[in-house]
């Protein structure tokens, strides 16, 4: 059984299935899958070609919010595929409801830094997009920040070769944790961003951020070296 056999043109959950230790459950007939994770199994890495039913390049919003930004993504490139990874199930709801009828969606429920590093198949990535992650200012709450040397470590595996990482912030400490953290690790180098970057379409927090005149801080990071 393929994952296109288990879509339903009833309501969730009435069709359920196990496949590789990820638990894939069909939301309606035209909504791609929200793949949840089953704590109890060993987990084996994404197969994405049978996730999308299709090869195509991979792009992946972390912590992609409400979805507005990964169904947008999708919408404008429709040759590619989009991997949302979200960890609250509300969050997850917004996103299969913004989803709808468009086919190069699919969303992971699962913690951010545990799915790239255990779920993504090395070197299937193309572009990874890290927008306005949590900041934890706070002090005592800074080590929940997702940007450390384990997350770049787990990116970098993930990352085809000369793949991106696209990062943005509105918080100046982050942004200077995130550059000296990609400094030190040498198999990625800041470049400029591409025109593609200049039109990427807007999230909601940076809509909000932007009608507060607050300052956005932009890092574009690409994979220099293989993983050893």
């Amino acid at each position: 059984m393929s994952f296109r056999t288990l879509r339903c043109s009833r309501c969730f959950p009435l069709a359920r299935r196990i496949l590789s230790g990820v638990e894939a459950s069909a939301r309606c007939r035209h909504f791609p899958y929200v793949i949840e994770l089953v704590p109890e199994m060993q987990v084996a890495r994404l197969d994405v070609a049978e996730l999308f039913g299709r090869s195509a390049p991979l792009h992946v919003d972390l912590g992609c919010g409400d979805g507005s930004f990964l169904c947008e993504m999708a919408r404008q490139f429709p040759k590619r595929n989009f991997l949302g990874i979200e960890r609250l199930t509300k969050r997850v709801e917004k996103v299969r409801r913004k989803a709808g009828k468009i086919e190069n969606v699919r969303v992971l429920r699962a913690d951010t830094l545990f799915a790239v590093r255990y779920l993504l198949p090395k070197n299937s990535v193309e572009t990874f997009y890290l927008l306005f992650p949590d900041p934890w200012p706070k002090r005592r709450h800074q080590f929940r920040r997702t940007f450390t040397r384990d997350f770049l470590e787990a990116i970098a595996a993930a990352l085809e070769k000369h793949g991106i990482l696209r990062v943005a912030t509105d918080q100046v400490d982050y942004f200077h944790q995130i550059e000296r953290l990609s400094r030190a690790d040498l198999q990625f180098q800041a470049v400029a961003p591409s025109l593609e970057a200049a039109v990427l379409p807007v999230t909601k927090f940076e809509r909000k951020f932007r009608e507060q005149d607050a300052p956005i801080y932009r890092l574009t990071l690409r994979k220099t070296s293989p993983v050893r």
